[in-house]
């Protein structure tokens, strides 16, 4: 795998044990890898410490608090060498506020990615928690206000990505979940294949058991890649028409 390449391997496993054995059969395949609130209650800073040594460490927490406790994580997690942590942009811009200015103040190099609205919500869904608000324009509000803040990046699903377009600034990099070889994902209601979501702009794709629960995890790296080129090959493509 590149250094250069947009694949995030979402290791979201029961045990640390497992994890390793999913580790020990890529090898050198991933460069990036995510880790979430399973494993991170798990292992703890133990086990950050330990994958920040060979891999560039996503850590997917999500989290939202008041200001001066979410600044003293992200304080942790910038000293421990995390590449990238997620802050639910529901928590307000003087979070994500204090969240950068936290971060920028010991001259880390941690990315800081807003999380719009999990991809494991339908639209009726958010209606349910949301009443009378606007699903898109609340995704696009959340995005506008990764970008104001000053943000690294934000995390939306692949389907939500069109609607992002033109409204904010192509350095904010996009993270998206939900990225699956074939359209079989149980607890992602906003889905989508490697290749659909680096043609619609996405700049990082986290991909879990399409790889980790395949009898052949190399193989399967592979024909992510081989979809990643393709995604790409499009994006081009649209680029060159859109400017046409």
């Amino acid at each position: 795998m590149t250094e250069g390449s947009p694949l995030i391997l979402a290791l979201d496993t029961e045990t640390e044990k497992e994890m390793w054995k999913i580790l020990e059969k890529v090898g050198d395949r991933i460069r990036q890898i995510k880790i979430g609130h399973r494993l991170f209650a798990l292992g703890g800073l133990r086990l950050l410490r330990t994958l920040v040594k060979k891999w560039r460490v996503f850590l997917d927490l999500k989290l939202h608090d008041i200001p001066s406790v979410i600044s003293l994580a992200v304080r942790t997690f910038a000293e421990e060498g995390v590449w990238a942590l997620t802050l639910h942009t529901s928590g307000g811009r003087k979070m994500l506020l204090e969240a950068k200015k936290e971060r920028d103040k010991i001259g880390s190099n941690l990315m800081l990615l807003g999380v719009t609205i999990l991809t494991s919500l339908s639209k009726d869904e958010w209606e349910e928690i949301a009443p009378g608000s606007s699903f898109n324009e609340a995704l696009v509000s959340r995005a506008k206000l990764c970008q104001e803040v000053g943000l690294d990046g934000l995390v939306c699903s692949a389907v939500d990505l069109n609607l992002l377009y033109g409204k904010i600034s192509v350095n904010l990099k996009r993270f998206v979940p939900g990225i699956r070889l074939g359209n079989n994902g149980k607890d992602q209601a906003r889905i989508s294949t490697p290749d659909r979501a680096l043609a619609n702009g996405a700049d990082f794709i986290v991909v879990g058991r399409s790889i980790t629960a395949s009898s052949d995890p190399v193989e399967a790296i592979n024909k992510v890649e081989r979809s990643i080129k393709e995604g790409i090959r499009w994006r081009q493509m649209e680029r060159l028409r859109r400017d046409s």
